[in-house]
């Protein structure tokens, strides 16, 4: 069975092959670094980390190439604002995209490119829109005319005449006298007073931003890709000036296939700082009840990638139970290594859960149902687990046990989702003397039918991870 991939250009799902055969160029648009990444980043680069990896599992080789905008006027601004320089603002940022990816257990790219290391591309790259009649200066900037493109809308599916009726006649008047178009945007800017500028033939200046990931793409990938991805945000229009830029200067196709996430709202509400809804990865995950970075991961891959997903508090918690099932079951081989004995060689794998997993991910990624199949798997671990430590062994041979695991291991790192760690914390450090006292405060509150007092030391208990179970005869026992 071959990968289908939807395809923002085409508007359909398209049977996936590549330019060369079982290799994948992918390109993906990174941040501008001059805050902290934020929800919608988390989705994107879970995401598009997720298709790299599943590619990969499927024998593709895969060059999966980022870049970073590292000059911008939000960076410009930033540093203004602090009193201090883009190099050093673009720095910071940059590091924390790093740290907080590494959280979420993303995958470095095979190569990150840079705006600013990349400027004798991006001015080669104008010279010939200029040389071909798809560029004109004015005074000291560089425009891009977007009416001698032919092929401008294809991928969002707006046409210029539709826009220009809509717009009212609403013209930035700064520019209104220098672009011969409304619609035409900027390939190369004009320095200002105190602002970061790199010599050109048009006068000192910097690169617009759309030209900057059409250099990049070309420098480190050559004139067409396989996959070229980013949020939904970005396909107007910066992947739709990124086409016309390229294609108009190669005449060959940018990308085969384009992929699109879905943007990110927050109780319903589109995420933004204005609205005070704006929330960091860090500040997700650093919060006392926060989900943990694979609940997260799991949560966002619970989801169809190219729908709005929706950060609600119930959806967190539900993501955070979730996990811990999941998590279970990861680590049912460490937990009960002594019933699996010596059967951890060479196993092989569930194929009926493999062929179901490789379906759903074939299918255009589709995450949620490889999740469901992992769910199944660390259900039954989970059945095994409880019968472990109530009847003290399974009702499945320790082989067939070995099996499920390693079967759930081995499909969820395809999706990175990783066990955790959970008996140093889970325990809050309770000794098993002080567990055996408050299961003996319970049973004597139960005894005076303050049931109230009980039910309290139950979930005092629950909350560190203890498991209380009653049997007949006032017994009761506990495990972690």
């Amino acid at each position: 069975m071959s990968v289908a991939i939807y395809n923002t250009l085409s508007r359909q799902k398209e049977v996936f092959e590549t330019l060369t055969e079982n290799q994948v160029k992918m390109y993906c648009c990174g941040v501008t670094v001059y805050d902290y990444c934020h929800l919608g980043h988390a989705r994107s680069y879970i995401v598009w980390d997720t298709v790299r990896r599943y590619l990969s599992w499927r024998g593709y080789d895969v060059r999966y190439v980022q870049n970073f905008t590292d000059i911008d006027d939000k960076i410009l601004n930033r540093a203004r604002k602090e009193n201090s320089s883009m190099e050093a603002v673009s720095k910071e940022y940059t590091a924390a995209y790093f740290e907080d990816m590494a959280r979420l257990n993303i995958l470095e790219a095979d190569e990150y490119t840079y705006a600013t290391h990349t400027i004798d591309g991006i001015k080669r790259l104008i010279h010939e829109l200029e040389q071909k009649g798809y560029a004109y200066p004015a005074e000291g900037d560089v425009y891009y005319s977007v009416r001698k493109f032919d092929g401008y809308g294809k991928l969002s599916g707006r046409k210029l005449d539709d826009m220009e009726a809509g717009r009212s006649g609403r013209v930035d008047t700064a520019e209104k006298s220098v672009k011969k178009d409304p619609f035409d945007f900027a390939l190369w800017k004009s320095a200002k007073p105190d602002d970061p500028s790199w010599e050109s033939p048009w006068g000192p200046g910097r690169p617009g931003w759309h030209i900057e990931c059409s250099a990049m793409v070309r420098d480190r990938l050559g004139d067409t890709i396989d996959i070229h991805v980013g949020g939904a945000d970005l396909q107007f229009p910066h992947h739709e000036n990124e086409i016309a830029q390229s294609e108009a200067a190669t005449g060959k196709s940018l990308a085969t296939y384009w992929m699109h996430n879905g943007m990110v709202n927050v109780d319903g509400t589109k995420m933004s700082k204005s609205l005070g809804n704006f929330t960091t990865i860090r500040n997700l995950l650093d919060a006392p009840d926060g989900p943990s970075p694979m609940a997260v991961r799991m949560f966002v891959m619970q989801s169809q990638y190219r729908m709005p997903l929706d950060f609600t508090e119930a959806a967190i918690v539900a993501a955070k139970n979730g996990w811990a099932t999941l998590n279970e079951g990861l680590n049912f081989g460490v937990r009960h290594g002594e019933v699996l004995g010596e059967s951890d060689r060479d196993v092989e794998l569930l194929s009926e859960s493999v062929a179901q997993f490789q379906a759903s991910m074939d299918d255009d990624f589709n995450t949620s149902g490889a999740i469901a199949v992992l769910f199944t798997l660390a259900k039954e671990l989970q059945r095994q687990g409880n019968l472990i430590v109530h009847e003290g062994k399974p009702d499945a041979d320790a082989a067939k046990l070995q099996q499920q695991w390693q079967t759930l291991v081995h499909l969820a790192s395809v999706l990175g989702l990783e066990a955790q760690e959970v008996e140093a914390d889970v325990t809050g450090g309770l000794s098993d003397e002080e567990i055996a006292s408050l299961v003996a405060q319970r049973t004597a509150a139960k005894q005076d039918k303050n049931y109230a007092e009980s039910d309290r030391i139950r979930d005092e208990l629950s909350e560190q991870g203890i498991t209380l179970i009653d049997k007949p005869g006032g017994v009761t026992v506990w495990h972690r």
